[in-house]
């Protein structure tokens, strides 16, 4: 009988899970603000494929030019994206959000291509100079931007998390994300980086939500994804990159992960931690 309301009634809200944090209003819910460190750059964010953009991203700025950054968690189960500091830096509660603190007053940045696209011309680097290579990457990064839903609510939610399997979901989802892989192996076919030779916020974008697809998903047996050969490839140089394995860590789940990250000798600190309890449980 939903299909012939008149108008949508808002259902009992979810207890737990993904669905709990859903409301059909914006705005904060809590009152509470944001911690602030002592880099120009202070980063809300989760290891979500979102979240690790940009940190990839800044990791990258890093290496190349000794960039600091703060990136502080933002527990999305705990809610954390709407307290009212979170809300003022991105009112529309997703991760994640970035204060630029080298303006004054701080510069919000919301969205994370748009956090990308910020990074990349403010330091002019990993952007092509030409107006063509330009625009081919801006082409890729908003095509990441748009068909990021696809994948993520909608193959990863109906395929992983949803608390019932709708046939019908499952299979629109899978067949536009097969599509979309699709695009991506042809395009990478006679191509090492998404902008042909040149390392861009393309590749940047566009490969957690690829790896998401086996990693965060586990669609690897049901997409098919070996099967995407040059997509593949294209993945296993990006995970070859030191940047690219340090920004997966940030804000993270694995064992191996920096819940928040304030210098790059947290990720030495860290393996640190990690040798010390295997050579404890080894004697």
């Amino acid at each position: 009988e939903l299909f012939f309301l008149k108008v949508w009634v808002n259902p009992p809200p979810a207890t737990e899970g993904v669905a709990s944090m859903n409301q059909p209003t914006a705005g904060a819910r809590t009152e509470k603000e944001l911690p602030i460190g002592e880099h120009p750059y202070q980063l809300y964010s989760l290891g979500t494929p979102n979240g690790v953009k940009v940190t990839i991203m800044f990791e990258e700025l890093n290496e190349l030019k000794g960039i600091e950054y703060d990136a502080w968690r933002i527990n999305i189960m705990q809610l954390d994206q709407f307290g009212s500091g979170f809300v003022a830096a991105n009112p529309n509660s997703k991760i994640p959000a970035l204060m630029d603190h080298s303006f004054t007053p701080p510069l919000r940045v919301f969205e994370s291509g748009n956090i990308m696209k910020h990074l990349a011309e403010k330091y002019q680097m990993f952007v092509p100079e030409d107006i063509r290579a330009k625009t081919e990457c801006y082409n890729w990064l908003f095509w990441q931007m748009a068909s990021a839903p696809f994948m993520g609510g909608g193959f990863g939610h109906f395929y992983n998390y949803a608390p019932i399997k709708i046939e019908y979901a499952i299979n629109r989802y899978t067949m536009e994300t097969k599509r979309q892989l699709d695009v991506l192996d042809k395009h990478l076919a006679d191509k090492q980086w998404m902008c042909g030779d040149e390392y861009s916020i393309a590749d940047m974008a566009i490969f957690p939500w690829i790896r998401c697809l086996d990693v965060g998903y586990s669609g690897k047996e049901f997409l098919e994804l070996d099967s995407y050969v040059h997509v593949n490839a294209w993945c296993d140089r990006m995970n070859a990159r030191p940047a690219v394995k340090r920004g997966l860590r940030v804000n993270a789940w694995a064992p191996n992960a920096i819940s928040e990250r304030h210098s790059k000798d947290d990720f030495a600190a860290k393996d640190a931690e990690l040798a010390a309890k295997a050579a404890e449980e080894k004697n």
